[in-house]
């Protein structure tokens, strides 16, 4: 009968035993500042590999070798029950194969997996023979035999493919561990073979070389392809690095003499440095003493301390002095530190809001300048506080210049605005300086001269001229006037004689002289006082005050009526005006205002009277005498409307 094992392999594991390394000779090494013996285990026999082989064989079994199995699976049954008395019955198998599966990977042996399965099929193998066995008795032939389905067979079967992948995946993983393993020897290997070339330390190196020595040997398996070779590798390495170190060691021993040499001159080279009066000079350059001391070598280690103390000792002085300095230098700070603020809180106390002539910015920009030249006598304050300072002082410092600068662009350009309107005066002053108006061009001067008063200053270098120009014109017109006025003098007295003589004539009219006789005259002489010009100014009033007396009295005296006079004193006051239109104007509303209070007054009468009752004697003569102050209030409103009508007239030019 043909028995198939399917899906299942048989692995045997070979293992080929490793020589463990032997000693071949020892090195003695100094180490950085150290000079010390080490043993230095060169190993050079030849090791064997360290293998493990897996070979998976899958048997099925052929035709023609049942013989052959029945043998091997009645040896492997015999052996099964001296090992495991307890897998006698298949279900004492299939629990034991469950057991095994239900274990880690790396507990399961291949041993133990090949034993069940020899076992359950010695077991199954019974069974069949049995079956065929009753099959044939019951008459029927051999070769039809075809054996029923095993439940417990395909469990059995699924139970080692999960122990099979179980394994399969605990190799892939010790695989991948081998293979690391195989990349930290080889990253060992470059580190000591770098170690090994750099021959200037390979004594500093001496511990790290050992480290690596016990990390090697530490790093599990490598793929047994892999393991003779990285072995080989390893050991010529050491091999090399342990030949450098032994030829170090005399050079190491003259570096420590050249060390102490170049020590020795840095030892007095700072002491030289005590003699240095520039102290920070003095404290940089044993900075660099100090660099230099960290670029040479170790020295011999009996001389170390010794060396060490006496390059310490000269830059402790050096270093005392720079201390004593430094702190000289913050007191120093501290004090330029309080005088600078003492500055920024006096420039800060200024006020410039109120500065506005030249004068108070010229002392103002004096003070601000005192202030920057004692700042710039003063030295630097602490790091921490001389920019803060310096930038609180600058802000006040800009904040001035910059109003200044405001400032004087704003005078500049009112300057040249008062330049502007002053020039435009000087235009009207010289557009007016050939007119022979003179009353009204001399008013109109005067004016333009007020209004120069109140324009402010100009530039300096325009000052002088633009003033000599306008005054040139207001000159060139009241020169022309005096002249004028000198030539006129003459018809003055003549005008003077004149109306005095016209009041010689009223003064010869007699006071007994009919009314209707004597006013023709008086009416005459004035009509040629008025066509009579000016007179001297300081004669004017005199004569017309004797020439109001002259003629109020025969007025007074010949019987004329107080309206009559009225009237022809303001017609005088009216002729005296002139053509001044703005004094007519002046004139008409100041008569307009009494022409509003009269009839004010005269609407209270009237209102008034209509209160009063005439029955009895004391009520009628109320009455009369309401009634006359209401007369004599229209009589007083009709003089001044004609008062008014007389400007009217004078003002349309009739």
């Amino acid at each position: 009968m043909e028995m198939r094992e399917k899906g299942l392999d048989a692995e045997m594991h070979i293992d080929a035993p490793t020589p463990a390394p032997t000693p071949a000779a020892d090195a003695e090494v100094t180490l950085d500042n150290n000079t010390q013996a080490a043993d230095a285990c060169a190993e050079t026999s030849d090791p064997s590999l360290d293998m493990a082989g897996v070979a998976d064989a899958a048997a099925e079994m052929a035709d023609g070798a049942d013989a052959e199995m029945e043998v091997e699976n009645e040896e492997a049954a015999a052996e099964e029950a001296a090992e495991r008395p307890d897998l006698r019955t298949k279900e004492e198998v299939m629990a034991a194969v469950t057991e095994l599966a239900a274990r880690d990977a790396a507990d399961i042996t291949r041993e133990e997996i090949a034993r069940m399965k020899q076992r359950f099929y010695a077991i199954r193998k019974t069974e069949l023979d049995a079956e065929l066995e009753a099959y044939i008795a019951e008459g029927n032939p051999a070769e039809e035999f075809k054996p029923a389905l095993d439940p417990a067979e395909e469990e059995f079967k699924t139970l080692l493919n999960n122990i099979k992948e179980k394994k399969a995946v605990l190799a892939a993983k010790e695989d991948a561990e081998r293979q690391a393993n195989l990349e930290r020897k080889r990253a060992l290997i470059a580190e000591l073979r770098t170690i090994s070339e750099d021959t200037d330390n390979v004594n500093r190196a001496f511990p790290r070389v050992k480290e690596i020595q016990a990390e090697f040997k530490a790093t599990g398996e490598v793929p047994p392809t892999e393991a003779t070779e990285i072995w080989k590798e390893y050991k010529a390495v050491e091999e090399q690095f342990y030949d450098q170190l032994k030829v170090n060691k005399d050079l190491r021993d003259y570096d420590f003499r050249k060390n102490l040499e170049l020590k020795t001159l840095l030892c007095e080279e700072a002491a030289k440095l005590a003699d240095e009066n520039d102290i920070v000079l003095a404290f940089k350059r044993l900075q660099n003493l100090h660099d230099e001391w960290r670029e040479v070598g170790p020295v011999a280690k009996e001389v170390r301390e010794e060396i060490w103390a006496r390059f310490k000792e000269a830059s402790a002085v050096i270093n005392k002095k720079y201390q004593a300095f430094f702190e000289e230098r913050k007191a120093r700070e501290a004090e330029n530190e309080r005088a600078k603020t003492e500055i920024c809180e006096r420039v800060e106390a200024l006020d410039f809001s109120g500065i506005t002539t030249y004068t108070a910015w010229d002392e103002m920009t004096a003070t601000i300048l005192q202030a920057q030249a004692d700042w710039k006598k003063l030295g630097f304050a602490s790091r921490k506080a001389n920019n803060a300072l310096f930038a609180r002082f600058r802000a006040v410092c800009d904040k001035f210049f910059t109003l200044k600068a405001e400032h004087y662009r704003a005078m500049k350009d009112e300057l040249a605005g008062n330049l502007e309107k002053k020039i435009a005066l000087c235009e009207k002053a010289e557009a007016l300086s050939t007119s022979t108006d003179w009353r009204k061009t001399a008013d109109a001067l005067v004016a333009l001269q007020k209004e120069w008063k109140t324009i402010g200053a100009v530039a300096k270098k325009h000052s002088d001229n633009v003033w000599r120009r306008f005054q040139k014109a207001c000159d060139t017109f009241f020169e022309n006037r005096k002249k004028n006025y000198n030539e006129g003098r003459a018809g003055e007295q003549a005008n003077l004689q004149a109306k005095k003589q016209v009041i010689e004539e009223l003064k010869a009219i007699s006071l007994d002289t009919p009314r209707a006789e004597a006013m023709p005259k008086v009416k005459a002489l004035q009509a040629k006082w008025q066509e009579i010009g000016h007179v001297p100014f300081r004669e004017k009033d005199t004569v017309y005050n004797e020439y109001r007396a002259v003629c109020d009295n025969l007025y007074n005296n010949l019987g004329g009526r107080p309206g009559d006079r009225a009237r022809s004193r303001f017609e005088d006051v009216i002729k005296e005006i002139g053509s001044d239109q703005q004094q007519l104007y002046r004139e008409r509303e100041r008569i307009l205002r009494q022409c509003d209070i009269k009839r004010n007054e005269l609407k209270t009468y009237e209102n008034n009277l209509g209160f009063l009752s005439s029955k009895s004697k004391s009520g009628d003569s109320m009455v009369r005498e309401m009634e006359r102050r209401i007369q004599r209030i229209k009589d007083d409103l009709a003089a001044t409307e004609a008062k008014v009508k007389l400007i009217d007239d004078k003002i349309a030019g009739k």
